[in-house]
């Protein structure tokens, strides 16, 4: 966690604007770095304060995700479906450490909603590590949708079918031996078919 909280902060740094802004990052960073519950208590109160940053409140949600806080998950969901894929890629790191059991059924949607498939990869790819009874459904459900010529979210197709290789359920036979059809994806399925036992067609 370490490495990706200097992540977040050196990235959040950059986005502060004022002297103002800067007196609150450094009292969330101390509020981050002290780890007690009267902490924890004072970030869970900026993601419910009127008016904060986005950036404030994405701080205080990763750390409490992170330490298991099950208060940050409204946020980190509202992150994971932002249009900034930094931003969701923060919140799929912190949501896979929550184990809060909605973000399953949380990133399901996301990942399965025809209207935010340009948002879809970090859900996808958080759906493949949580190994929940939703992913494979999930992933399967995705990957049929996009699987057509000349999709333009051939990365989520992508991941999907690496996900579905990693999670080893023969369920994904159909989907994966269909995506073999797509140069972008075909590697990524015969790899998902060998991991089966299925055979793919070279």
């Amino acid at each position: 966690m370490e490495e990706e909280f200097h992540e977040l902060t050196d990235r959040v740094r950059a986005e502060l604007r004022t002297a103002d802004d800067l007196a609150a990052y450094e009292r969330l960073l101390g509020l981050a770095r002290r780890g007690s519950a009267a902490g924890r208590d004072e970030l869970a109160a900026v993601l419910v304060a009127v008016e904060r940053p986005l950036w404030a409140r994405e701080i205080a949600a990763f750390v409490l995700g992170c330490a298991g806080d099950t208060r940050a998950f409204e946020t980190l969901v509202l992150l994971l479906n932002y249009r900034d894929p930094v931003r969701c890629a923060t919140a799929a790191r912190a949501l896979a450490r929550l184990g809060d059991p909605r973000t399953a059924r949380a990133a399901a949607a996301l990942a399965t909603n025809p209207l935010r498939t340009a948002y879809a990869l970090h859900p996808v790819r958080l759906l493949a590590e949580l190994r929940a009874p939703q992913s494979v459904p999930a992933l399967i459900a995705t990957l049929e949708r996009l699987t057509v010529p000349h999709t333009p979210y051939w990365r989520v197709a992508l991941a999907c079918v690496e996900g579905l290789g990693a999670l080893g359920d023969r369920r994904a036979v159909p989907a994966l031996t269909t995506a073999m059809g797509h140069p972008r994806l075909a590697a990524a399925a015969a790899a998902g078919l060998a991991r089966l036992g299925a055979p793919g067609d070279t």
